[in-house]
């Protein structure tokens, strides 16, 4: 064999490994890092988390991806400082997902994974749930003789009870057969180095998606006609994408039309993602589908802690729960079996996040779905304008539901003209009239009254003086229970004043009407009967809710008063009488989306009427009983107001006829948000004559925000809109990329709102 030249041996240098990371930061991209050491080879994949370095701190960060290049310079790229997981948290799916929502939403894709995933994650470099400390013997103890122990009993005891397992055993595992003190003995034999701590990954349990044998505790209800229809034509397509729209009117069974849905579902072993607006309907659908169902199932919402919270996604994310009910953020929780999504009263306002990321978790899940190649189902008996537009383009099915399941009959629903009435802190006596009537048959009645407290405004009769936030534009509430006044904008409270703070008279008056206020005039007019109040106020404490609910099923509280919370899906099949006190406040409102809200609201607590084979009746107090949107909704139904709501978008170009975006800016002062968004309008201009050649996209405002101080910052705002979706996010990409170098909006609080739900 010949020699070598080492001289003209050239070695080469092993191509580096660039590791792509989400870091939690406002900037809009992604970091580049390489490993600390070639071993870290081996332990590297996306979807792990791993500490860096970042400036002068440390971050948690999730891996999106490996590269042999960047474009960075290498001798700027700085190692990866720890690998903190063994196994990826984040499937490929999911990072797939929250990749398009940071594209989507405009926004920082750090704080997008950052957001999807749960507390524990963001906070310890070892989550408790995914990896535990087992206890084994030494070497050293093997080799020692126990006999000198045979005084130190429970070390003996705890020796011979480990030797029979060389994997070790856990302080769970160990606590089933020791007895007394034994923690110390544990103690006393690591110190003498016999006994070892080892931290490994929690083996995951030979594990039953049952209960029991079969799937279901019981046969399923016998369906209606249409019921019947909607199941056939969702199981033709239930194993490939579909998006359907299930448009039910109240009580019309559609949640029985999910859990014939579901039941396919699970039969064929896969998972299903159930999706509801609020917590307060959390409760009542585990309840429906624990009674129906033997799998198991989990609910994931904002009344869990964190710790709570964590369990339940890695149950989940582990394929162990079968069905996951959850609020908003529980679309981004990893589920290997997904075999359907089905998101329960779709309209809401409520899927749609308002700060941090504004993101509608309705639109990412149908892009989860069509990722998945699964079929997703909405539901509601008020679609919103957008699933009806997408089933008139044919890109949704849409199954209807005209008649109540059972024997129960739609209510009957009319006006109340109050105009010339003496009002009784809001109740008309033609109403206390009709109440009395529903009481003495022993049912029940419900008030529904849109503002909680006692009263909206304090004036002093004398000088005018009114009760005014010092931090908002808005007047405080006065809530007669705690006696003090409220801030429901930014929650700051103050005693009640004994007089006025201006003039110093003492007579102050209570104007409008609040929840409170009309518990305690229906307590004075019905001193006998049982009544319950549900609003916020009254429902913080937990398990309050479901308490209260669970009393009025059973007959206990005969008059029921509240707010939007008893708008949505509850089951009251002893309420008759529904009257909606003061309709008026929803009909006029700079929001073009209001007349859609208010024919949503009116829908939603009329449906709470004559739920079982007792016949509802539903009264409207108004003072504008002519009002146009109030009579289509009567005389044609929810769908004959959405096909005339429909048409005036179109000819208006509004949504979802047209795209639009909100560039919201809070500053310390008004000059502040007025030049950012001054310049945020110049930009945009320019993009739009440049790049576009000046395309039918427009460009309203900047303004004030409708409440321009909220919570002591000054707020404006700017509305983008644009026929075609791409040009808008073209304009937006480029004011981005303009603005985040530009040194005025380092003194502003700035966002862009995607399809933005609201203009406050």
């Amino acid at each position: 064999m010949p020699k070598t030249n080492k001289e003209n041996t050239v070695a080469v240098k092993p191509k580096q490994t660039i590791v792509q990371v989400a870091v939690p930061t406002p900037l809009r991209r992604k970091f580049d890092y390489l490993l600390a050491s070639e071993d870290d080879h081996e332990r590297i994949q996306v979807g792990i988390r791993v500490l860096v370095p970042f400036g002068r701190t440390t971050k948690i960060a999730i891996v999106l991806g490996l590269s042999e290049h960047s474009d960075v310079p290498a001798n700027k790229l700085r190692p990866i400082s720890k690998i903190l997981d063994k196994q990826a948290i984040l499937p490929l799916d999911i990072i797939k997902l929250l990749n398009w929502v940071a594209r989507y939403y405009q926004h920082p894709i750090g704080e997008v994974f950052q957001t999807a995933i749960p507390v524990h994650y963001r906070k310890k470099e070892i989550p408790f749930a995914t990896e535990e400390i087992r206890y084994i013997l030494t070497q050293q103890a093997l080799d020692n003789d126990w006999t000198t122990l045979k005084r130190a009993i429970r070390q003996l005891s705890l020796l011979k009870q480990l030797q029979t397992v060389p994997k070790g055993l856990t302080k769970e595992q160990l606590s089933q057969k020791q007895e007394g003190q034994w923690q110390s003995a544990l103690k006393a034999l690591i110190d003498k180095k016999w006994v070892k701590e080892q931290v490994s990954l929690k083996a995951k349990p030979a594990y039953s998606y049952l209960y029991g044998e079969e799937i279901c505790k019981h046969s399923a209800l016998i369906l209606n006609e249409e019921q019947e229809r909607a199941v056939s034509a969702l199981l033709e397509k239930a194993d490939e994408y579909h998006a359907s729209l299930l448009d039910g009117i109240t009580g019309s069974g559609k949640t029985e039309v999910y859990l014939s849905f579901i039941e396919y579902q699970l039969q064929q072993s896969r998972q299903v993602l159930v999706l509801v607006p609020e917590i307060g309907l959390t409760p009542q659908l585990l309840e429906r589908f624990n009674d129906r169902f033997n799998v198991t199932i989990q609910s994931l919402h904002s009344g869990l802690n964190n710790t709570q919270r964590m369990l339940v996604w890695q149950q989940v994310s582990e394929g162990k729960v079968r069905i996951l009910i959850g609020t908003r953020s529980a679309v981004f929780t990893p589920m290997p079996d997904l075999g359907a999504i089905l998101i329960d009263e779709e309209h809401d306002l409520s899927f749609k996040q308002q700060d941090g990321i504004r993101y509608s978790a309705k639109d990412i899940a149908l892009v989860r779905a069509n990722n998945a190649g699964v079929p997703i189902i909405l539901g509601s008996a008020t679609p919103s304008m957008e699933s009806l537009f997408l089933c008139q383009q044919g890109k949704m099915s849409h199954y209807k539901l005209r008649q109540r399941a059972g024997k129960a009959k739609p209510p009957q629903v009319h006006l109340l003209d109050v105009r010339g009435q003496y009002l009784q802190h809001g109740l008309s006596q033609t109403l206390i009239n009709l109440m009395k009537q529903h009481l003495e048959k022993n049912n029940q009645v419900l008030l529904f009254q849109n503002r909680r407290g006692y009263s909206p405004v304090l004036l002093c009769n004398k000088c005018g003086w009114i009760s005014h936030c010092h931090r908002c534009d808005a007047k405080l509430t006065y809530h007669r229970q705690h006696h003090r006044l409220r801030c429901h904008h930014c929650q700051v409270e103050q005693e009640l004043p004994a007089h006025c703070p201006e003039c110093a008279h003492v007579e102050l008056s209570y104007l409008g009407i609040g929840t409170e206020r009309v518990e305690k005039t229906v307590r004075e007019l019905f001193p006998e009967v049982e009544i319950v109040r549900i609003d916020r106020d009254t429902t913080q404490r937990k398990g309050t809710l479901e308490s209260m609910l669970e009393r009025v099923k059973d007959g206990q509280q005969q008059i029921l008063i509240g707010t939007q919370m008893l708008a949505k899906g509850h089951h009251f099949p002893n309420v008759t009488l529904v009257a909606i006190l003061d309709i008026d406040q929803g009909l006029y409102s700079i929001d073009f989306r209001a007349p859609e809200r208010l024919a949503q609201l009116i829908t939603q607590v009329s449906g709470r009427a004559g739920r079982a084979e007792k016949k509802g009746q539903v009264v409207l107090q108004t003072s504008h009983p002519e009002d146009e949107t109030l009579n289509t909704l009567l005389n044609e139904g929810y769908m004959g107001f959405a096909q005339k709501a429909l048409a005036e978008r179109k000819e208006l170009l509004l949504p979802p006829y047209a795209y639009q975006a909100l560039i919201r800016a809070e500053a310390n002062k008004t000059s502040d948000y007025q030049k950012f968004l001054d310049a945020c309008f110049q930009v945009m201009n320019q993009i739009k004559n440049t790049l576009l050649q000046g395309n039918d996209s427009q460009f309203l405002g900047p303004v004030p925000a409708p409440m321009e101080k909220k919570a002591g910052k000054f707020r404006g705002q700017l509305l983008v809109q644009s026929v075609q979706r791409k040009n808008l996010h073209r304009i937006l990409h480029g004011l981005i990329q303009t603005v985040e170098t530009n040194k005025m909006a380092q003194r502003v609080r700035w966002s862009i709102d995607i399809d933005p739900q609201d203009l406050y």
